[in-house]
Order: C-alpha cells, then sequence, then structure tokens
C-alpha cells in the first residue's frame, strides 16, 4: 500500500507540471529499487541460470551496475562495497548480502563482521562456501562496457582467495547484468510516460517565440537555454544537447558534422528547418529525444509541402523500423531487415538506435551504429527482449528539388517493446512544430 501511494503522489505531482522534491525522488528511487530486487532480480537471475551473483567496487570508482542498485541516499559505494546476491530457487528465495561494514540500505543486509573476521576477502569465500552455489556471475564483458565493471585488482585479489573448488563456476556475468540494465518494471514504465512528457514539453517551449526571434537568436543560444532550463528544473541532462540548421543553398553535412562538429552561433532565420538532440536525467532514468520545427516567414501559417512530406518520410521509416521488432532477433537481424524494406521503398534511411533506461547508451543489442550501417559486432548480435526500452534513432535522406538539395529528417523517441509488441513509451512526432506556433 505504501509503495502505491508513493507512485500516485509521483503520478499526481507529474500532472501538475511539477518535479518532485529531493526527498519525494529518494522514496520513488527506493520504491522501486525494493521491487527490482525483490520480483525482477530472481526472474532474471533464473533466466540466465545463475544462482550467485558477485559484485565488487570501490569508492568512486563503481561498477557501472553497482551504481543502478545503491539506495537514493548513497550517491558512492563505500571502501570496498561487494555484494552478494544467491538465489535459491527450490526455496524460491534470494538473499542480498553486503560484505561491508553497513547496510547498503534496506534492500541489502550486511553480512560482515570485521570484529569476528578482519579479512574481507575470507569474509566472502566463507559465504561462498556456506551456500556452495553452481554458477558464479562477475561483471566482466567483452562487448559491453557497462557490465564490464570489475577492476583488475579486485578480481584477481578474489580469484587469489576463491577456494579452487569454485574457481571453475566463475563465469562471465553478462547476461545478468545486461539483463538487469535493460528490464523495466511496470511502475518504471509509468515513471517513464512522464519523463518523456517533460522532454517534450521542454523541447515545445525552446522551440517557440519565447526562446527564439528569427535574425538575432543562434542555435548556441537555444543550446545553453535547454541547459539552463533543465538545472532550473532540479534536473540534469545526460549530455549537452545540440541544435541545428538546414536551410536552402547549404550543402548537407555528412554525419560527422551532423553529431559531433555543428558549427555554434548559427542565427536562426526565416525558412530553417532546425533540429534538437535533447534527453534528461530524473529518478535515474534518462530520456533521449530528436525533433524538427519550422521558423515560418512572413505570410505563412504553415510548412512548405515539400518539408512536410519529407516529414512523413522519417515517420515511415520509424514504421518499417518497428515493425521488424520481435522477441529473440538480434540488433544486427532488425537493422538489415529494416533497411532493406526503407530501400525497397525508394527511402534512404540509417538506423542507429541504442537501448536506453537506466543509462542514455545503456546496455542490450545496438541497432545499427551511423558509421556501422552493416551491422555493429558484439553488440549487435544479442538478441532482443520483452520490457526494455530503446532510443528509436534513425534518419532519412530526401531530395528537396525547392532547395536544390538533400535534407536529412533525423527522429528519435523513447520506444518500448512488451509482450502485446512495440510502443512508443509517449507518443512521438508526426507534425513539424512551427515558430511561431500555429
Amino acid at each position: 500500500m505504501k509503495r502505491l501511494l508513493i507512485l500516485l503522489m509521483f503520478i499526481q505531482t507529474i500532472s501538475n507540471a511539477q518535479i518532485l522534491p529531493q526527498r519525494e525522488r529518494a522514496a520513488v528511487i527506493d520504491m522501486v529499487l525494493e521491487d527490482r530486487f525483490n520480483n525482477l532480480l530472481p526472474q532474471l537471475m533464473d533466466r540466465t541460470n545463475f544462482d550467485m551473483w558477485i559484485i565488487i567496487s570501490r569508492e568512486y570508482n563503481e561498477d557501472p551496475v553497482l551504481r543502478t542498485m545503491l539506495p537514493a541516499t548513497w550517491l558512492n559505494a563505500r571502501r570496498r562495497t561487494i555484494l552478494v546476491f544467491y538465489r535459491d530457487k527450490s526455496k524460491n528465495t534470494i538473499e542480498k548480502l553486503a560484505v561491508a561494514r553497513y547496510n547498503v540500505g534496506k534492500n541489502i543486509e550486511s553480512a560482515w563482521d570485521k570484529e569476528k573476521q578482519p579479512n574481507q576477502w575470507k569474509a566472502l569465500m566463507q559465504i561462498i562456501q556456506d551456500r556452495n552455489p553452481n554458477k558464479i556471475g562477475i561483471n566482466f564483458s567483452k562487448d559491453f562496457g557497462i557490465v564490464d565493471g570489475v577492476v583488475k585488482t579486485d578480481y584477481e585479489e578474489f580469484i587469489q582467495e576463491l577456494p579452487e573448488v569454485y574457481k571453475n563456476k566463475v563465469t562471465s556475468a553478462e547476461k545478468l547484468a545486461i539483463a538487469w540494465i535493460e528490464t523495466r518494471t511496470s511502475q518504471e514504465i509509468e515513471i517513464y510516460k512522464d519523463l518523456v512528457d517533460i522532454t517534450h514539453t521542454i523541447i515545445s517551449e525552446a522551440f517557440s517565440t519565447a526562446v527564439i526571434r528569427p535574425g538575432t537568436t543562434t542555435t548556441d543560444d537555444v543550446v545553453w537555454w535547454l541547459r539552463q532550463k533543465v538545472t532550473d528544473m532540479g534536473l540534469k541532462t545526460w549530455f549537452h544537447p545540440t541544435v541545428d540548421i538546414q536551410r536552402t543553398g547549404e550543402d548537407l553535412q555528412n554525419h560527422i558534422v551532423s553529431f559531433s562538429n555543428r558549427p555554434k552561433d548559427k542565427v536562426i532565420r526565416q525558412g530553417d528547418l532546425i533540429h534538437c538532440d535533447f534527453g534528461i536525467t530524473y529518478l535515474r532514468l534518462n530520456t533521449d529525444c530528436q525533433q524538427h520545427a519550422y521558423i515560418l516567414k512572413n505570410g505563412e501559417n504553415k510548412p512548405p509541402v515539400f518539408l512536410v512530406n519529407a516529414f512523413k518520410d522519417g515517420n515511415r521509416i520509424q514504421d518499417i523500423f518497428t515493425a521488424n521488432f520481435e522477441t529473440g532477433k538480434t540488433g544486427n537481424e532488425i537493422l538489415i531487415k529494416s533497411l532493406e524494406q526503407g530501400r525497397a521503398e525508394g527511402l534512404k534511411p540509417a538506423i542507429y538506435t541504442h537501448p536506453l533506461g537506466l543509462y542514455g547508451h545503456s546496455s542490450g543489442p545496438t541497432i545499427g551504429m551511423w558509421d556501422s550501417q552493416e551491422g555493429v559486432p558484439g553488440t549487435g548480435d544479442y538478441p532482443l527482449f520483452e520490457n526494455t526500452v530503446y532510443a528509436i534513432e534513425l534518419n532519412t535522406t530526401v531530395t528537396i528539388p525547392e532547395w536544390k538539395k538533400d535534407i536529412r529528417i533525423m527522429l528519435e523517441e523513447a520506444g518500448f517493446w512488451g509482450k502485446e509488441g512495440f510502443k512508443y513509451v509517449n507518443e512521438r512526432q508526426t507534425d513539424l512544430i512551427t515558430v511561431p506556433k500555429r
């Protein structure tokens, strides 16, 4: 009942366009974390066939997975923090232990009495021996950086202390760690809807006459307005926003310029097609969104038809792409099939979608990179699982005879893949924003 009241409080607060104070944010974070530990983690350990998962970290050099497990009041690990999760499937129990001097919040109980056993490693070995696991997961991975969190020193000391009988039971926890990072609970999806709505609302204000005065305002002015707006709201961005312009008389830039070398302080003019890439972090979840706006000329009350049609091509690529989502398919399989279908329709797509959630560029199947449209070895070979969120990030190049050039429609929206198929977390852009609004 308490968890339900906290969630209802959160939803009511967001519906009133307010951001939770820090104390209430902590309550929501810990509520979600408790649900993930008690209900989600046992399912993931069973699915990946692990009965013990050990995560080792030191203060200020935290394993990225461990960071997602700390309670709201822990901003970092303390000293060396070792977490042990033991799943007894026959008894349907899960133990959540910390080989540390402190309880790690209310969910993970300290299992080390330093006065009785001064050596932290030996205390860990005793826990292992008492439970006699069949498969021990440690966070190391060749392809997925987020789940490659154990450092060389800790791993070597762990193996050195581990009894010989258990050494062949130690393996990479890659699949379990990815599952923990990528899987969203029903509580998180409800929260996510509001995060996306907040993101859209900020972009809508940025792309308005409240911020943009054609002929005066620069792209960098809008970028820094976005940064300041997020700060003023008590939120954070997980990457520096970008704003760029496409217009008649200027060549289409290559992808490197589009992603990393956009010109700054370019003055926004009437007749421009502007585009932003923007995301926020709130309640440990992240958004990532790209939208377009058209700067109306004097006498215009809507965008030119050729831009409206170009934007429809972008939406069409989204539809082709998300229709190819299928549980068990790899990112590379989804990528290649979607590109082939788009090209068969006469479109010029590029797809570079990434998992989204506890991290912005998160763990899970990579579905293309802007410079790897033939597939991504390693991360692209990982399969699609249900209850996961993706930044549906892609573009299509469209020839505009009226401008005597090509333009690129670049779109990105949070999308959810679940038992009932694909859906956007909270709608997507289907019409160009206009400045002024019409």
